[in-house]
């Protein structure tokens, strides 16, 4: 009996070691990140049973300022 439950133990043991992909599939977004030059405004509004209404516009972002000094 002792042998039986060790002949088991080992099947399953090599059984759960076979069943690991050799190179594991990773899940990535399809959407890409937006641009630092996207900008969204949003707003909502509360509606009955806990609901909201959200409304979102692209907004025109302006250039970021860059200053250098020398010194």
């Amino acid at each position: 009996m002792r042998r039986l439950k060790l002949f088991a133990a080992l099947a399953l043991a090599g059984a759960a070691a076979g069943a690991c992909a050799p190179h594991p599939i990773v899940a990535r977004d399809p959407v890409p990140a937006p641009s630092p030059e996207e900008a969204y405004s949003c707003s909502s509004t509360p509606l009955p049973l806990n609901a909201y209404k959200s409304d979102c516009s692209p907004v025109v972002r302006e250039p970021r300022t860059v200053l250098q000094s020398k010194g």
